[in-house]
């Protein structure tokens, strides 16, 4: 894929229902043919994302890429507990571990259990756990 992918790609980018991009115009949305979901990125598209960073030889950029492709299925009011919850001072060690837990288990969010446990343990050296 060539960067910038909304460009170059057009016809390749999908959003998380599937519709595409060149369907997603202003005319669709006004005849409300267009949901909120219809303008979520996908998995794919971050994954793509990923894969030019890594091409240029961005790699802490495609860790973040494959972060949030991991994230597409995790619920918004569950990402923004965990912001909340990676706040400095905002929660304890426990609490960081049944995070990293839920990710894993429940989203198979591994690389972003992995970070949450990173945080934990950088957040304990620190005394910045609650």
């Amino acid at each position: 894929m060539q960067y910038p992918l909304g460009e170059h790609e057009k016809e390749r980018i999908t959003s998380k229902t599937g519709k595409k991009l060149t369907d997603i115009t202003l005319d669709e949305v006004m005849k409300d043919h267009v949901s909120s979901d219809d303008i979520k990125i996908s998995k794919e598209m971050l994954k793509a994302q990923g894969q030019v960073a890594k091409e240029v030889g961005n790699d802490p950029m495609e860790k973040n890429f494959e972060r949030a492709a991991e994230l597409v299925d995790v619920p918004d009011d569950v990402i923004l507990k965990m912001y909340d919850k990676l706040r400095p001072n905002r929660s304890t060690k426990l609490e960081l571990v049944m995070m990293a837990q839920e990710l894993l288990e429940k989203y198979n969010a591994r690389n972003c259990a992995k970070l949450v446990m990173e945080a934990a343990e950088v957040y304990e050296k620190r005394g910045i756990l609650r």
